[in-house]
């Protein structure tokens, strides 16, 4: 059974033994609802380090609306199952208390990363991210963090964060994880209705077609336009962005003459998707 610690004592107790013994330690951060694209990030870690943690905690401080964190998927007894195959060492679940104690006053911010795309429609969202990924990585005291390439934003706003505050912990980026449709995997799948779920893999496809266009140096405006028109056709009812951006610092792009990545984030079914794919 994989022990789930609840406690900053407990964590640091356990972590300081592994470290006194010269072991490297990766720690996966998650908000539970576990899926197989999280089991993707695990085994990265376990390829690399001697022990792995994963955390579980459903962070307030990123959400938009009540509503949304309400609503957020908490299973932890089933994420611990799917967690019991991988050999974890310790799962750390922690209560609101051991991230955000009595008095906490400190907000992390990266700018410039955070502008555009999800920053521009959740504001405060990447403060929140920010600010309880650098207290996962002092807590942990991590030789490594593993994120999914799915929250492209996200991966490089963590990059930066850790790499601007000197914090000793190496941000590795892997692979977004699939269905066989071409449906991003995500938490938030599961609250897609049954009636709009088959929907749902069209984003994928609509933005393959337009980097193929791209590629054929099409503009990207009248791309985009399209591919907008083809969404809501397919059921979305509302296309927040769908931007080509710098794969390397996301700054916007009209042609893909560097690497580069399409991002997008719709409203299906009451259900917000975000996607991204690499251009060229």
């Amino acid at each position: 059974m994989i022990p789930i610690l609840r406690t900053k004592a407990a964590l640091r107790e356990a972590v300081l033994g592994w470290k006194r013994v010269g072991e490297t330690l990766g720690v996966v951060p998650t908000m539970g609802a576990l899926h197989a694209g999280h089991m993707s990030l695990v085994e990265a870690a376990k390829a690399d380090c001697d022990r792995v943690i994963v955390t579980i905690f459903v962070n307030p401080k990123q959400f938009n609306s009540a509503s949304d964190l309400e609503n957020y998927p908490r299973t932890e007894v089933a994420d611990a199952e799917k967690l019991a195959p991988f050999a974890v060492d310790a799962i750390y679940a922690p209560g609101p208390e051991q991230i955000y104690p009595e008095g906490f006053a400190t907000t992390v911010s990266v700018t410039g990363l955070t502008e555009g795309l999800c920053g521009a429609h959740r504001p405060g969202h990447f403060d929140g991210v920010t600010t309880v990924v650098s207290k996962l990585f002092l807590q942990t005291l991590a030789d490594r963090a593993y994120f999914g390439e799915k929250d492209y934003q996200q991966l490089q706003v963590v990059t930066r964060m850790a790499r601007d505050l000197d914090i000793p912990c190496e941000v590795i980026g892997c692979p977004t994880v699939r269905e066989e449709d071409g449906l991003a995997l995500s938490s938030r799948n599961m609250l897609l209705p049954p009636e709009t779920r088959a929907a749902a893999p069209a984003l994928n496809r609509v933005m393959r077609q337009m980097a193929e266009r791209l590629l054929d140096d099409e503009s990207f405006g009248p791309v985009r336009a399209q591919a907008e028109a083809a969404l809501r056709e397919a059921g979305f009812s509302e296309v927040e962005y769908l931007e080509l951006r710098a794969a390397d610092g996301l700054a916007p792009l009209t042609r893909p003459d560097r690497p580069a990545r399409l991002l997008a984030a719709a409203w299906l079914g009451g259900v917000r998707l975000i996607d991204n794919i690499a251009v060229g």
